[in-house]
């Protein structure tokens, strides 16, 4: 594949969030920022390479080859930003344009020897979860911090939007993965809450809530 291919079909996996759901050809136009018409060639391209199934007006989905490319590419740009976070000392708000680049290296020597090296991680920096080799990895039980009730604590195992102005609003309040919150309260008028995290209490807006999953603890 090309490396439009297979932004491609990263972006089709990501818009069925994993799950192989059809997805419009205006949803990937809109993801890959570019032309219905011009996706309406490439899909028809990925089709020929049976990476896609492709109908018109209805949608496209990958097929279980296309399933495969992109849990490879999911793989390995998991794996290059825990390599890029650990060991170069990046911010996990900088690491997603540089594994962009990283992912469309082919060597699976290289991606197999630097998953070892890294202890076989199960998560990015983010919080979702790498797949192995052979596609495979545990889904997350998680809860968005806006659904969680008053009263129930959990931790913080990923985020929602990972670009990198909500990344350092993040660091700058000092929330990270693995820090344990504990809802407060919760204002009726606009959805804000109050929460505990690191013995501080701080109040969040709703839209900054919508964006942080726990995984409930009690």
């Amino acid at each position: 594949m090309t490396l439009s291919e297979e932004d491609y079909i990263k972006a089709i996996y990501h818009l069925g969030k994993g799950e192989n759901h059809t997805v419009s050809t205006n949803e990937v136009a809109e993801k890959m920022e570019t032309k219905p018409s011009s996706v309406t060639d490439m899909v028809k391209k990925l089709s020929e390479k049976g990476l896609v199934n492709y109908r018109p007006y209805k949608g496209v989905s990958l097929t279980g080859f296309g399933q495969k490319m992109a849990l490879t590419l999911v793989r390995k740009h998991r794996l290059w930003e825990v390599f890029l976070v650990e060991k170069l000392d990046f911010s996990w708000d900088e690491v997603h344009e540089v594994a962009e680049q990283l992912e469309h290296i082919k060597s699976e020597k290289l991606i197999d020897r630097l998953d070892k090296h890294l202890g076989f991680p199960q998560v990015d920096p983010h919080g979702d979860p790498i797949p192995s080799k052979k596609g495979e990895f545990k889904k997350a039980i998680k809860k968005l911090l806006s659904e969680v009730p008053i009263g129930v604590n959990g931790i913080c195992v990923g985020v929602k939007d990972s670009s990198a102005p909500f990344l350092k609003f993040l660091d700058k309040n000092n929330i990270a993965l693995g820090d344990t919150i504990a809802v407060k309260d919760k204002e009726e008028f606009d959805g804000s809450l109050h929460i505990q995290i690191k013995n501080r209490d701080i109040h969040i807006s709703q839209q900054i809530a919508a964006n942080l999953y726990l995984k409930i603890t009690e």
